[in-house]
């Protein structure tokens, strides 16, 4: 979710590369006319050339550089073996360019084909890790040309590093050569090495030497359950799976992802993770023992796992730079999340010196997080955000940012309850079936869009689950098919064909604001299947916005279209859901708001605004107090409370003995399993008018005639683990 854009960044470059191609052209002439006079006179020949013939190492390796001018002199043109291709620089110093041998390998010479913009101040470094480097060359006084270098070195990685140019462009190669003995005490292509190659705007992502495009799904399943489901996966193009938290567990997850051809986004999960609303507030200024404690854990699972041929890449944290917001304000939000940063920056750090053959990232869930990993975690290989409706902005965002690396998307789909408009109830309005399928693919396209920066991406989600949030973003919840599902298949070039799901195109409910408690609604739906299925209809229903629960329930309908759907008794908007099959393994669902209200009583109040007591009350607390006189106030939404036991007491003064023939109690949460209602004329001797040992809550509309002028409602039973609990307590006459 992009709440904020980075800082916006102005490409100063933009002018000059508007005229390049007339200056290339001008500089091939002057290179054309160094290499005539190259040949004329013999190469420049710095030091004599070893005696023994050594192997060319460096041609076809990844290659990465500090920078490239543009998408036509990337580092990989340096070591391509034609000698018409060239990698060449932004027009600053210092810039350097290194090729991966793939393994430790002994480097007895470098030979340096210059374009003309060349370096005049430049040392070669080996190293075997890419980040602790070692010279074992350098000069102040390089000529150009042709510059052929006894070497004498080892390490899996080369580097050429100028500190110096030659006139005001970059610099440029027209071939970066690396030749020694090869080695074979390292990780080789082919077995298990992860890598980032490229240039400025111009990466890819290698697995075993091959360019490798993330096609993910992120993971909801047990891991017992993933040599069932991963096949099915494979076939419609998924390569990838991403996860939150690595445990000795994760072995079985990353079995079966080898074991079909794909790989694992593993992650380690740091609190507060999950963004708003998320739990646990660590403090990672001051708590040195919790950030000992995660970092053993990093190193311990990437110890493990190091070598497993499913892991793709390590993913630190996941939308704890915005998940702060719930435990930090001010000045401190500011350093829990440089600090935060930092700590991700030392889990980098960790899993390098135990694992270099995979690349390290950390995930937010909003680019304007960006810029602490910027500063703050320089080992991090590449970025990642998790976005949906705003994944599009998502390019514009790292162009503005200035940033130096690629990313990739680690949860993006149709856009979330954060992101939409609320409907007539009040709730987010959550997005169609059909404009979710739109969702995954807009979301898709985008990622592409951004060709050479963008890796690809873990699309939100595959899981079992079935409830609220299943609904919302489940491409197969409960196993069954959604057109999002197929949206995947197509957008991942997976195999095509077979039946698909209905297509629900409307959704209409005869009420929506004011449905009568336990009543029933009309339901219309246009629903059209593609392959011509016989359709059924399961309604259910949801409460997450009455009280969080996420769970849903089949509700009794009829009829075959109109539906009437009965509605629960309980007040508050509830979610209608409309599950339509196909009976070949697909749905589609659509979902719908309405509001239960207490179901109208002819006549009068009586009870409204007359004064209450009762035996207690609740006064602390989140949204206390909760008075007795709540309960005649004509507010559904405010309630009386009582203390966590039994008996409890409730009672409301008409002021003047009165005759009624009907009590309404309408109920919060924390209901009475046991009551009666009694009537007294002087509040002191009462008579029994209604008592029960069931109820249920909800609604309770009494039929029950009396005369007096204090009504009590006493508790006996409560039926959950609090007191007791009451919206209104009306006394109606006719």
């Amino acid at each position: 979710m992009n709440l904020a854009t980075p800082p916006r960044h102005t490409d100063r470059r933009a002018g000059p590369r508007r005229a390049g191609p007339r200056r290339c052209r001008g500089r091939s002439l002057l290179a054309a006319t160094v290499a005539a006079t190259t040949l004329l006179l013999g190469n420049v020949v710095l030091q004599a050339a070893p005696a023994q013939a050594a192997t060319l190492l460096s041609q076809g390796k990844p290659a990465t550089a500090s920078s490239s001018e543009g998408a036509g002199t990337p580092a990989s043109a340096a070591v391509d073996g034609n000698p018409g291709t060239r990698w060449s620089s932004v027009f600053s110093d210092p810039q350097w360019l290194q090729v991966d041998l793939g393994a430790a390998a002994s480097v007895s010479q470098v030979v340096l084909r210059w374009e003309a913009a060349h370096a005049t101040a430049y040392r070669i470094e080996v190293s075997d890790d890419a980040r602790s480097w070692s010279p074992i060359y350098s000069t102040t006084t390089g000529r150009g040309g042709t510059e052929t270098l006894t070497v004498n070195g080892k390490g899996r990685y080369v580097r050429l590093y100028g500190t110096q140019r030659v006139g005001g462009y970059g610099y440029s190669l027209w071939e970066f050569e690396v030749h020694g003995t090869p080695g074979s005490d390292g990780p080789q292509p082919g077995n298990g090495t992860v890598r980032i190659a490229g240039s400025q705007g111009n990466w890819q992502l290698l697995v075993n030497g091959s360019p490798y495009q993330v096609k993910g799904l992120t993971w909801g399943p047990p891991v017992t359950e993933a040599s069932r489901h991963l096949p099915q996966l494979r076939s419609i193009g998924v390569n990838t799976l991403r996860t939150w938290g690595t445990d000795a567990s994760s072995k079985t997850l990353f079995d079966a992802a080898a074991a079909n051809g794909m790989r694992v986004v593993a992650g380690y999960w740091l609190q507060p993770g999950g963004g708003p609303g998320s739990g646990g507030c660590a403090n990672y200024v001051t708590d040195a023992a919790y950030k000992e404690t995660m970092l053993g854990e990093i190193r311990r699972w990437t110890t493990e796992y190091k070598d497993h041929p499913g892991v793709l890449l390590w993913n630190v944290g996941n939308e704890s730079i915005l998940g702060l917001q719930n435990c930090y304000s001010g000045a401190e939000l500011e350093q829990q999340r440089i600090a935060y940063a930092r700590f991700v920056n030392e889990g980098a750090k960790a899993i390098h010196a135990i694992d270099p053959n995979h690349p390290v990232t950390s995930t937010d869930a909003w680019t304007g997080a960006w810029p602490y990993y910027q500063q703050y975690s320089p080992d991090l290989d590449l970025l990642a955000v998790n976005s949906y409706g705003n994944v599009c902005q998502v390019k514009q965002d790292w162009i503005n940012g200035g940033y130096t690396k690629p990313y990739i998307l680690t949860e993006g789909g149709p856009a979330g309850e954060w992101e939409v408009p609320n409907d007539v109830n009040g709730v987010p309005n959550e997005p169609t079936d059909v404009q979710k399928r739109d969702g995954y693919l807009r979301a898709w396209n985008c990622v592409t869009g951004h060709t050479g920066v963008a890796l690809g991406a873990t699309l939100f989600h595959y899981g079992t689950e079935n409830d609220f949030g299943a609904v919302w973003f489940n491409i197969a919840p409960g196993g069954e098919k959604r057109l999002s599902y197929y949206a995947i298949r197509q957008a991942y070039g997976g195999a095509s064909g077979g039946n698909t799901p209905p297509v629900i195109s409307n959704m209409t409910l005869s009420r929506t604001t004011d449905v009568p408690a336990g009543s029933t609604i009309t339901v219309d739906v246009a629903v059209t299947d593609p392959d011509g299925d016989a359709l059924s209809h399961e309604f259910k229903v949801g409460g997450k916005y009455i009280d969080n629960s996420g769970s849903l329930v089949t509700t009794p309908s009829s009829g075959t279209g109109p539906f009437t759907v009965t509605v629960p008794q309980r007040l508050g908007v509830w979610k209608l859901y409309d599950y339509v099959r196909d009976g070949k393994g697909n749905v589609g669902i659509e979902t719908r708001s309405f509001r239960v209200v207490a179901p109208p009583v002819s006549g009068t109040n009586v009870a409204r605004g007359k004064p209450v007591t009762a035996s207690s009350y609740q006064q602390v607390g989140d949204g206390a107090p909760f008075p007795p006189s709540n309960v005649t106030d004509g507010n559904n939404a405010t309630r009386w409370a009582s203390d966590w036991a039994d008996p409890q007491w409730l009672q409301v003064d008409l002021g003047q003995v009165t005759s009624f023939d009907r009590v309404q109690l309408i109920w919060e949460g924390a209901y009475a399993r046991a009551y009666r209602v009694e009537v007294s004329d002087d509040g002191n001797t009462w008579r029994a008018l209604y008592s029960t040992a069931d109820g249920n809550g909800d609604v309770d509309d009494l039929s029950v005639a009396g005369s007096g002028r204090y009504v009590r409602l006493t508790g006996t039973q409560r039926g959950t683990g609090f007191g007791y609990s009451l919206y209104e307590f009306g006394v109606y006459r006719r």
